[in-house]
């Protein structure tokens, strides 16, 4: 979930947001009203210094690629899958997010996940003026009345209530092709499980990413965690009432504003949460 999230930071919010005296007009990639996971576009990603007394606002590619990839070949396969010599399918996979339950070991248990070393070593925030999700709804069958088995997906943007911006914990991860030399930095967004508001709204998966609220992402980005700290922060839900989410036009991301409410008639609406 969360492949899709909006980084338009006006630039006095922006200098709100560094606290600390930067040029503005070195960060113009601040006007974003969607950016996709799933193409090239890079995303902003908020980093602590070396001594952790401050931090920097950076562009980096938007899906986590672990060191044991040797090439941008091998990327694409990593992430989209591929058939072997053998012929037999290996699946690929999406690392724009990841899981907070599974930062540090994998979903078996049984060893270090891709992100151990990244939770520990390189922790750090994506900057979002809200995100885009999908709700599932399934219509019945107007002879039998059941549920359909294929549900309608209706685009929802979920924000926070009177904030301009806000943080989701991420990790990051240097990664160059050993063939070219091309050297990135890549990043992933922590998700967590849905609060009562996004597990309305992402009601296929109940996930939504880790929202920080400031002293907790400072913590994040600065403290020197435990393991277990780090899994806490990582699994925080940010509370339902200080979000909002409403519904917007199935193309959105062709539209000069994707963020502009746009009503379905035929949807019901979503439960007021407290």
């Amino acid at each position: 979930m969360c492949y899709y999230s909006a980084q338009k930071v006006t630039h006095d919010a922006f200098l709100r947001l560094l606290a600390f005296s930067k040029d503005v007009t070195l960060f113009d990639f601040l006007d974003k009203g969607v950016i996709s996971g799933f193409s090239d576009e890079p995303i902003a990603v908020i980093v602590p210094t070396a001594d952790k007394a401050n931090f920097d606002v950076v562009q980096m590619e938007w899906g986590f690629i672990p060191k044991y990839i040797i090439n941008r070949e091998q990327v694409q396969k990593f992430r989209t899958g591929y058939k072997d010599a053998k012929g037999k399918w290996h699946t690929g996979y999406t690392t724009q997010n990841a899981k907070a339950e599974n930062l540090l070991l994998n979903e078996r248990g049984d060893r270090p996940s891709i992100y151990q070393e990244a939770a520990m070593q390189r922790r750090c925030l994506v900057l979002s003026t809200g995100f885009f999700e999908w709700r599932h709804f399934y219509r019945h069958h107007k002879v039998t009345g059941l549920p359909l088995k294929t549900p309608d997906k209706y685009p929802y943007f979920v924000n926070v209530k009177d904030a301009p911006y806000f943080f989701m914990a991420a990790v990051w991860q240097p990664w160059t092709d050993q063939d070219t030399g091309e050297h990135v930095n890549t990043v992933s967004v922590v998700t967590t499980e849905a609060n009562s508001l996004m597990a309305q709204v992402h009601n296929a998966k109940l996930r939504m990413p880790t929202i920080l609220d400031d002293e907790l992402a400072w913590r994040w980005m600065t403290a020197d965690l435990s393991p277990d700290e780090i899994e806490q922060i990582a699994r925080t839900q940010y509370p339902s009432a200080k979000m909002e989410a409403y519904t917007i036009t199935k193309d959105f991301q062709a539209l000069l504003d994707p963020t502009e409410p746009f009503a379905y008639a035929d949807l019901p609406a979503l439960e007021l949460v407290v």
